[in-house]
């Protein structure tokens, strides 16, 4: 089936929030690092501006600037009264409010807006869809993320997952996945088959993160090769 951009959501996350869900330090920064399903994020584009490289994976990658921002712009009140109108299900501290959450979401798309035509004729944003295989060589990155992907969409089946958390692991020397619950802020469905299926030949951690919006959304997911 022919991938479709009316069926995506772009919703962007900045670098501020990425180092904080994913616990990333300056050293860590410093890393080569790939990110899945980043959408419209302004992670790459800042740490393109702080002279760091990150690629991004993402099939909306495939279309252009303009049809991007169309998208952007059809469903951005959509999320954002969906958003006010389930309050309870969120934790209002990192983001104070509606108004505060449309500020900081408007910001970082404008931003990967701007970036997206030079970083993509640079190689840092670049169109593809999990669990197909990347053309990469063998742990080709110190450090592989996903943001609000992995695990999070459980309905896409734990072989859907698990393919793609394998080929991650083909590419990095450690993953992060973050969050963990599913899109009703429950304990995802497909986690513990995730760990009982990596865990007998990888270093699998749980741990909790100096971020949450989403309730119960503040631990991430760490795997890692066993010999690095």
């Amino acid at each position: 089936m022919a991938f479709e951009l009316k069926t995506v959501v772009p919703w962007g996350r900045n670098l501020e929030e990425y180092s904080s869900f994913f616990s990333l330090t300056n050293k860590d920064l410093n890393k080569r690092i790939i990110s899945f399903g980043d959408g419209p994020a302004s992670f790459n584009a800042e740490m393109y501006k702080k002279g760091k490289t990150v690629i991004s994976i993402d099939p909306i990658y495939r279309f252009c600037k303009d049809e991007l921002q169309q998208r952007i712009e059809e469903t951005k009140a959509i999320v954002l009264e969906q958003t006010k109108n389930n309050s309870e299900n969120f934790v209002w501290k990192h983001i104070h409010d509606i108004d505060d959450l449309e500020q900081r979401r408007t910001n970082a798309m404008k931003c990967f807006i701007n970036d997206f035509e030079q970083g993509k004729k640079q190689g840092r944003y670049i169109p593809h869809e999990l669990p197909n295989q990347l053309q990469h060589l063998n742990r080709s990155f110190d450090i592989g993320l996903s943001s609000h992907f992995l695990i999070l969409y459980s309905q896409l089946g734990i072989e859907f997952h698990s393919k793609s958390i394998t080929e991650l692991l083909r590419l990095c020397n450690e993953i992060r996945i973050f969050p963990i619950v599913n899109l009703n802020a429950e304990t995802s469905e497909v986690l513990e088959g995730i760990i009982n299926w990596f865990k007998p030949h990888y270093h699998i951690m749980i741990k909790r993160v100096d971020y949450e919006f989403q309730k119960n959304g503040n631990r991430m997911l760490v795997i890692k090769h066993k010999y690095n």
